[in-house]
């Protein structure tokens, strides 16, 4: 052990969002339990190119005991795990593979205007669920996004046809699932982001109409102004009502 530079991360400030983890060339820092750490003292130069990639500013340079920086190691451990993901594509805070961010492209054939839901997928981003984006995954900036309570494609049987061409999607429960969280959220998106438009699409259901709330006060909290437009399914897969807002202050002030 010596006294070297090396990598600290205040896990207090620390949201989870990965960021730095692509930007670590050596692959000494993954999200782990929900926060970034430092997987082993030995994998880190302590030279920082991580330190810019952090939004909340959680990661900095200390000086204290570390084993030494071994580059043979770092080659071993890069050769074992594979090919790397490109930044803001790796696996997330849950550490499961299959929400690692993924941009795809249309699939042949697909038509944003064919009335039967009998063609390709026209899902454009993964992953979906709301706790699971990245605050800047590449497909937010510039998105058109659809915010589906996650009953609505069981609900409408059409639901990539109306709702997924071009958009970019995200899915949450407003009754079962963490509401200021999304609040929070969803305010971050829309702030580090330039999302052209929002549409809201809940069930008829009473629980669901929580999410509206949300993206109005996530909204509101970001300062911009956005179209919005919400639209609310029958349970029985009818489009009930289209409704649009110029903006989210609106819908607080009016209690909708």
């Amino acid at each position: 052990m010596t006294q070297r530079k090396i990598v600290h991360i205040d896990e207090d400030l620390c949201d989870g969002c990965g960021d730095c983890v692509p930007a670590c060339a050596e692959g000494a820092i993954q999200v782990v339990g929900g926060k970034a750490r430092l997987v082993g003292d030995l994998y880190c130069d302590g030279l920082g190119a991580c330190l810019g990639e952090c939004p909340q500013g959680a990661i900095t340079i200390e000086e204290r005991e570390a084993a030494q920086y071994d580059e043979r190691a770092v080659e071993r451990r890069l050769s074992a795990a594979g090919p790397r993901e490109p930044p803001g594509q790796g696996p997330l805070e849950c550490g499961c593979p299959g929400s690692a961010v993924r941009v795809l492209g249309p699939a042949a054939g697909s038509r944003a205007d064919d009335p039967e839901p009998r063609g390709p997928s026209l899902l454009g981003n993964w992953p979906v669920q709301i706790k699971l984006v990245p605050i800047r995954a590449p497909y937010l900036d510039g998105a058109d996004l659809i915010v589906a309570a996650d009953c609505v494609p069981f609900a409408y049987r059409g639901f990539h046809e109306r709702f997924l061409g071009g958009k970019t999607l995200l899915v949450g429960c407003p009754k079962l699932d963490d509401a200021e969280f999304y609040v929070e959220k969803l305010t971050r998106i829309f702030m580090s982001n330039d999302i052209r438009s929002v549409e809201v699409a809940i069930v008829e259901v009473p629980c669901c109409m929580g999410l509206d709330r949300i993206v109005a006060r996530a909204l509101q909290a970001s300062g911009k102004s956005i179209p919005y437009l919400m639209t609310i399914v029958g349970i029985r897969g009818e489009i009930r009502n289209e409704h649009a807002r110029a903006r989210a202050a609106e819908m607080l002030e009016h209690g909708t």
